[in-house]
C-alpha cells in the first residue's frame, strides 16, 4: 500500500504562484509515474501534468509554460509549480503515483481569484 498526501494549496489572485507538494509513504519498492489531475466542480478530473522516474514530463495544454512538474525520488516527493494562475485553474489538485498500481492522494483545494 502506499500513501499519498498532498498539500500547498490555498487561495491565490489571478497572476499569482502556488507550490503543490506530494508526499508517498508506506511501501515504497518503485515508483514510476507520478503525476498531478484536477477537478472543479461539474467537471470529470482531468490530467495537469505527469513525469516519469527518470524526469520526463508531460503537460496538459492548458497549464504549459504556466505549471512546471518535478520531482525528488530519495525523497518519494512530487511537485507542481504553479505561475500565473488563473481562475479557470480552481480545481481540487489530486496527486498520484503508479507503483504495480495506481494510488491517489486526497486532493488540495486551489481557488485563484479574479
Amino acid at each position: 500500500q502506499v500513501q499519498l498526501v498532498e498539500s500547498g494549496g490555498g487561495l491565490v489572485q489571478a497572476g499569482g504562484s502556488l507550490r503543490l507538494s506530494c508526499v508517498a509513504s508506506g511501501i515504497i519498492l518503485n515508483i514510476q509515474d507520478m503525476g498531478w489531475y484536477r477537478q472543479a466542480p461539474g467537471n470529470e478530473r482531468e490530467l495537469v501534468a505527469t513525469i516519469t522516474r527518470g524526469g520526463s514530463t508531460y503537460y496538459a495544454d492548458s497549464v504549459k509554460g504556466r505549471f512546471t512538474i518535478s520531482r525528488e525520488n530519495a525523497k518519494n516527493t512530487v511537485y507542481l509549480q504553479m505561475n500565473s494562475l488563473k481562475p479557470d485553474d480552481t480545481a481540487v489538485y489530486y496527486c498520484n503515483a503508479y507503483q504495480k498500481l495506481v494510488y491517489w492522494g486526497q486532493g488540495t483545494q486551489v481557488t485563484v481569484s479574479s
